[in-house]
Protein backbone atom coordinates (compact mmCIF):
# COMPACT_ATOMS: atom_id res chain seq x y z
CA UNK A 1 0.00 0.00 0.00
CA UNK A 2 1.43 3.36 -0.99
CA UNK A 3 1.54 5.89 1.84
CA UNK A 4 -0.97 8.77 -0.39
CA UNK A 5 -3.47 5.43 0.59
CA UNK A 6 -2.44 4.80 4.31
CA UNK A 7 -2.23 9.08 5.18
CA UNK A 8 -4.84 10.73 7.35
CA UNK A 9 -6.06 13.72 5.74
CA UNK A 10 -5.14 16.93 8.33
CA UNK A 11 -8.58 17.41 10.40
CA UNK A 12 -10.23 20.61 9.47
CA UNK A 13 -8.40 24.03 10.88
CA UNK A 14 -10.63 26.96 11.45
CA UNK A 15 -8.49 30.44 11.35
CA UNK A 16 -8.07 33.34 13.78
CA UNK A 17 -9.63 36.06 12.40
CA UNK A 18 -7.42 38.45 10.08
CA UNK A 19 -6.12 35.37 8.66
CA UNK A 20 -6.67 33.76 4.82
CA UNK A 21 -5.66 30.39 3.38
CA UNK A 22 -5.41 29.18 0.12
CA UNK A 23 -4.72 25.73 -1.69
CA UNK A 24 -1.24 26.29 -3.56
CA UNK A 25 -0.42 23.86 -6.68
CA UNK A 26 3.17 23.65 -7.57
CA UNK A 27 4.03 22.38 -10.97
CA UNK A 28 7.14 22.32 -13.16
CA UNK A 29 8.93 21.20 -16.33
CA UNK A 30 12.14 19.51 -17.28
CA UNK A 31 12.53 20.68 -21.01
CA UNK A 32 11.21 23.24 -22.91
CA UNK A 33 7.94 23.33 -24.29
CA UNK A 34 6.63 23.69 -27.85
CA UNK A 35 5.84 27.92 -27.23
CA UNK A 36 1.65 28.19 -28.24
CA UNK A 37 0.80 31.02 -30.46
CA UNK A 38 1.02 34.27 -29.37
CA UNK A 39 -0.92 36.77 -31.63
CA UNK A 40 -0.79 40.06 -29.44
CA UNK A 41 0.51 42.70 -31.50
CA UNK A 42 2.21 46.29 -29.97
CA UNK A 43 3.71 43.98 -27.35
CA UNK A 44 7.16 44.49 -25.58
CA UNK A 45 9.54 42.94 -22.41
CA UNK A 46 11.75 45.66 -20.60
CA UNK A 47 14.08 44.76 -18.75
CA UNK A 48 13.40 46.38 -15.00
CA UNK A 49 16.01 48.38 -12.56
CA UNK A 50 16.54 47.43 -9.30
CA UNK A 51 13.83 50.09 -8.31
CA UNK A 52 12.49 49.42 -5.25
CA UNK A 53 9.13 51.85 -5.89
CA UNK A 54 8.86 51.21 -9.19
CA UNK A 55 9.04 47.38 -8.68
CA UNK A 56 6.53 47.54 -5.96
CA UNK A 57 4.27 49.97 -8.05
CA UNK A 58 3.95 47.60 -10.88
CA UNK A 59 3.76 44.71 -8.15
CA UNK A 60 0.85 46.15 -6.87
CA UNK A 61 -0.85 47.22 -10.25
CA UNK A 62 -0.44 43.50 -11.17
CA UNK A 63 -1.08 41.93 -7.99
CA UNK A 64 -3.74 43.67 -6.34
CA UNK A 65 -6.70 41.47 -7.82
CA UNK A 66 -5.25 38.98 -6.49
CA UNK A 67 -4.11 39.47 -2.95
CA UNK A 68 -0.53 39.90 -3.60
CA UNK A 69 1.36 40.90 0.05
CA UNK A 70 4.55 39.07 -0.21
CA UNK A 71 6.99 41.28 -1.30
CA UNK A 72 5.28 44.33 0.35
CA UNK A 73 6.19 42.85 3.68
CA UNK A 74 9.79 42.83 2.78
CA UNK A 75 12.14 45.70 3.94
CA UNK A 76 13.19 48.11 1.11
CA UNK A 77 16.84 46.88 1.73
CA UNK A 78 15.83 43.49 1.23
CA UNK A 79 14.28 44.00 -1.64
CA UNK A 80 16.88 46.37 -2.88
CA UNK A 81 19.48 43.36 -2.80
CA UNK A 82 16.93 40.58 -4.42
CA UNK A 83 16.30 42.90 -7.25
CA UNK A 84 20.02 43.87 -7.69
CA UNK A 85 21.13 40.84 -7.51
CA UNK A 86 22.49 38.76 -11.04
CA UNK A 87 20.20 35.80 -10.27
CA UNK A 88 17.18 37.64 -10.65
CA UNK A 89 15.61 39.14 -13.79
CA UNK A 90 13.03 41.56 -13.46
CA UNK A 91 10.53 42.67 -16.77
CA UNK A 92 7.88 44.98 -17.53
CA UNK A 93 5.28 44.01 -20.04
CA UNK A 94 4.65 47.15 -22.11
CA UNK A 95 1.45 47.91 -24.93
CA UNK A 96 3.13 50.74 -26.37
CA UNK A 97 4.21 53.07 -23.76
CA UNK A 98 1.74 51.78 -21.47
CA UNK A 99 2.92 49.16 -18.40
CA UNK A 100 0.50 46.16 -18.18
CA UNK A 101 2.53 43.31 -16.84
CA UNK A 102 5.27 41.81 -14.68
CA UNK A 103 7.50 38.98 -15.08
CA UNK A 104 10.31 38.02 -12.62
CA UNK A 105 12.49 34.69 -13.14
CA UNK A 106 14.77 33.64 -9.98
CA UNK A 107 17.79 31.53 -10.97
CA UNK A 108 19.37 31.75 -7.40
CA UNK A 109 19.08 28.25 -7.17
CA UNK A 110 21.32 25.93 -8.74
CA UNK A 111 20.33 24.65 -12.38
CA UNK A 112 16.63 25.42 -11.78
CA UNK A 113 14.42 29.29 -12.01
CA UNK A 114 11.74 29.86 -10.59
CA UNK A 115 8.48 32.22 -12.24
CA UNK A 116 8.71 34.05 -9.09
CA UNK A 117 6.07 36.23 -10.45
CA UNK A 118 4.03 36.74 -13.65
CA UNK A 119 0.76 38.71 -14.45
CA UNK A 120 -0.85 41.08 -16.21
CA UNK A 121 -3.01 44.10 -15.19
CA UNK A 122 -7.22 43.40 -15.18
CA UNK A 123 -7.45 45.15 -18.31
CA UNK A 124 -5.23 43.10 -20.20
CA UNK A 125 -6.50 39.58 -19.21
CA UNK A 126 -8.16 37.86 -22.17
CA UNK A 127 -6.19 39.51 -25.20
CA UNK A 128 -3.18 37.09 -25.35
CA UNK A 129 -1.06 39.64 -23.16
CA UNK A 130 -0.51 36.57 -21.09
CA UNK A 131 0.35 34.57 -24.10
CA UNK A 132 2.71 36.62 -24.66
CA UNK A 133 4.39 37.31 -21.64
CA UNK A 134 4.57 33.16 -21.00
CA UNK A 135 6.65 32.73 -24.12
CA UNK A 136 9.14 35.35 -23.21
CA UNK A 137 9.09 33.40 -19.53
CA UNK A 138 9.99 30.17 -21.20
CA UNK A 139 12.58 31.43 -23.64
CA UNK A 140 14.63 33.37 -21.24
CA UNK A 141 14.19 30.36 -17.99
CA UNK A 142 15.98 28.25 -20.90
CA UNK A 143 18.12 30.12 -22.98
CA UNK A 144 20.04 31.24 -19.93
CA UNK A 145 23.64 30.24 -19.55
CA UNK A 146 24.26 27.77 -17.33
CA UNK A 147 21.35 25.79 -18.81
CA UNK A 148 18.82 24.78 -16.13
CA UNK A 149 16.95 21.55 -15.91
CA UNK A 150 14.13 22.63 -14.12
CA UNK A 151 11.29 25.20 -14.83
CA UNK A 152 8.93 25.59 -11.74
CA UNK A 153 5.87 28.00 -10.46
CA UNK A 154 3.51 27.93 -7.83
CA UNK A 155 -0.16 28.83 -8.22
CA UNK A 156 -2.97 28.99 -5.86
CA UNK A 157 -6.94 29.27 -5.28
CA UNK A 158 -7.03 33.07 -4.74
CA UNK A 159 -4.88 33.73 -8.31
CA UNK A 160 -6.69 34.24 -11.57
CA UNK A 161 -9.42 31.29 -11.50
CA UNK A 162 -8.07 30.31 -15.23
CA UNK A 163 -4.38 30.56 -13.83
CA UNK A 164 -3.82 27.00 -13.21
CA UNK A 165 -5.17 25.82 -16.51
CA UNK A 166 -2.76 28.26 -18.06
CA UNK A 167 0.09 27.28 -16.75
CA UNK A 168 -0.53 23.50 -17.55
CA UNK A 169 -1.54 24.70 -21.15
CA UNK A 170 1.94 26.39 -21.30
CA UNK A 171 3.92 23.05 -20.55
CA UNK A 172 3.95 23.20 -16.78
CA UNK A 173 3.13 19.87 -15.10
CA UNK A 174 1.67 19.76 -11.39
CA UNK A 175 3.81 17.65 -8.79
CA UNK A 176 2.62 18.98 -5.66
CA UNK A 177 0.04 20.81 -3.42
CA UNK A 178 -0.55 22.74 0.20
CA UNK A 179 -2.20 24.73 1.96
CA UNK A 180 -1.09 28.16 2.93
CA UNK A 181 -1.80 30.47 5.91
CA UNK A 182 -1.20 34.60 6.01
CA UNK A 183 -2.22 37.66 7.51
CA UNK A 184 -4.60 39.56 5.58
CA UNK A 185 -2.77 42.38 3.82
CA UNK A 186 -5.95 44.31 3.42
CA UNK A 187 -5.76 44.12 6.94
CA UNK A 188 -2.27 45.10 7.62
CA UNK A 189 -2.53 48.17 5.88
CA UNK A 190 -0.39 46.78 2.92
CA UNK A 191 -3.42 47.13 0.57
CA UNK A 192 -6.67 48.81 0.40
CA UNK A 193 -9.37 46.79 1.90
CA UNK A 194 -11.47 47.26 -1.61
CA UNK A 195 -8.59 45.05 -2.61
CA UNK A 196 -9.46 41.24 -4.07
CA UNK A 197 -13.39 41.75 -3.06
CA UNK A 198 -14.24 38.21 -3.73
CA UNK A 199 -11.92 37.46 -1.30
CA UNK A 200 -13.69 38.22 1.92
CA UNK A 201 -11.77 40.20 4.65
CA UNK A 202 -12.91 37.97 8.01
Amino acid sequence: MSSHASATPPPLQMLPSGWVAEVVTYLEMHAPPLLRADTAAGLSLKRMPADVAEFLRLFRMVGEPWLWGSQLRRSAADLGALLSSEAMETYTLCAGTDEIGLLQLDFRAEAECELAFFGVVPEAIGVGAGRFLMNRAIERAWGRTPRISRFWVHTCTNDHPDALAFYIRSGFVPYARGIECYRDPRLEGLLPKQAAPQIPII
